[in-house]
């Protein structure tokens, strides 16, 4: 029993380490693609629909690609085939050119069908070993290790951007995504190292299946509408940069420095909310709903680079939520042989509703700040009767 729970520490933490150097490719690159796309002659409803649309692509493809992952049981191959496009893409994007903006968002649908591929499987596989060490400290632990990434990728990004001050914008873009090919070659060594060590993780897992489990629980249909109210409600960080840089509140170079913010904030919240949900359940989701809800008027309506600050870090705190605890509740409402299934169902709700909203508040942007924000936070706060339901649903 302990071997088996140490084994199982040992995988999460080596799928952590590789979440970490995969988050250092795409979401470096996330980091600066807002005022790389407004460079490239993106107006911001063209940023926020691609963004929308990525993430719907992301998220929406996982529908299909949980239902192979669990009737083929290829977790591995379904994970691997995910990176290898997620990871592909990115580095790519330095050799689009000058005006292409076209291409640069067809660049980043790609990677984002990547992330379709590849994370109902990998986070069935992470759940696996997660329900032996606990469901809200397994991921967590992945989560946290991940959002290190996350912070050293934009990191590197401004360490770069601040060493070539003085050279042209355009190229200072290229460098940097050249550069993030190194921790994408990187991640693809760990990932055939997980795979050779590890050949079946779901024997960690030795909880008992029930066939009807998805089919008839209430808990799990309130789940997702409650996570369709706060995809719908959460602006992607490319809209959130191009803010930035419109209004000049930061040097553009700073930008990525703040998403590194957002992300150590991330990595902190995940650790904390994840310990919460093994204690409380489903109330951590609400809480950490609760408070990233302000989120928006302190980005948006403040000119103050203080408060927009607050505002990332409150973002970071909702993006802990979603990566961590939100991927929890699902192995504790979900049985194993179902799972990636579910988490397709999740990610494709969770997909469709962030693209629209996103989609909206791109559109809105220039129209009406204070109703960008209305929107942001009504939408969040829509979602916590449906978590109270499915806390109620599980009792």
């Amino acid at each position: 029993m302990k071997d088996r729970k140490k084994s199982a520490i040992a995988f999460i933490m080596l799928i952590g380490i590789l979440s970490l150097f995969s988050d250092m490719t795409h979401e470096g690159a996330r980091s600066i693609l807002g005022p790389y796309l407004k460079l490239l002659g993106a107006s911001a409803a063209a940023i926020g629909f691609v963004s929308g649309l990525g993430e719907f692509i992301g998220y929406a493809f996982r529908l299909i690609t949980g239902f192979i992952s669990d009737k083929t049981q290829k977790y591995w191959t379904m994970t691997i085939i995910g990176y290898a496009f997620n990871l592909i893409a990115i580095p790519l994007l330095a050799f689009v050119p000058e005006n292409g903006w076209k291409y640069a968002c067809g660049l980043l649908i790609i990677e984002r069908f990547g992330k379709a591929i590849r994370y109902p499987a990998k986070n069935t596989l992470t759940s696996f070993a997660a329900k032996e060490v606990g469901v809200g400290k397994g991921f967590a632990i992945q989560e946290a290790l991940d959002q290190i990434g996350a912070f050293l990728g934009p990191v590197m990004l401004f360490i770069i951007m601040t060493i070539r001050n003085g050279s042209d914008s355009y190229s200072n873009y290229v460098v940097c995504f050249l550069a993030l090919g190194i921790p994408a070659i990187i991640t693809f060594g760990i990932l055939l190292a997980c795979r050779y060590l590890y050949p079946k993780p779901e024997e960690f897992d030795t909880s008992e299946i029930d066939n009807k489990k998805l089919i008839v629980n209430k808990a799990y249909r309130f789940y997702i509408i409650a996570i369709a109210f706060v995809a719908a409600g959460f602006a992607d960080f490319p809209l959130i940069g191009y803010h930035i840089a419109k209004n000049q509140l930061f040097d553009e170079n700073f930008i990525p420095i703040l998403y590194s913010l957002a992300m150590g904030v991330d990595a902190f919240s995940a650790l904390f909310f994840g310990a919460l949900y093994d204690k409380k359940g489903i109330n951590a989701i609400i809480i950490a709903s609760v408070i990233s809800l302000f989120f928006a008027p302190f980005v948006f309506l403040s000119g103050n680079p203080v408060f927009v600050i607050i505002g990332i870090s409150l973002w970071g705190i909702g993006m802990g939520a979603q990566e961590s605890i939100l991927k929890s509740a699902i192995a504790t409402i979900i049985t194993k042989d179902k799972r990636a299934m579910a988490y397709g169902i999740f990610n494709t709700g969770f997909g469709i509703f962030w693209f629209l909203g996103s989609w909206f508040m791109g559109i809105v942007y220039d129209k009406s700040i204070i109703l960008l924000i209305i929107f942001s936070m009504v939408m969040q706060c829509a979602s916590i009767p449906f978590f109270i339901m499915t806390k109620k649903k599980l009792k």
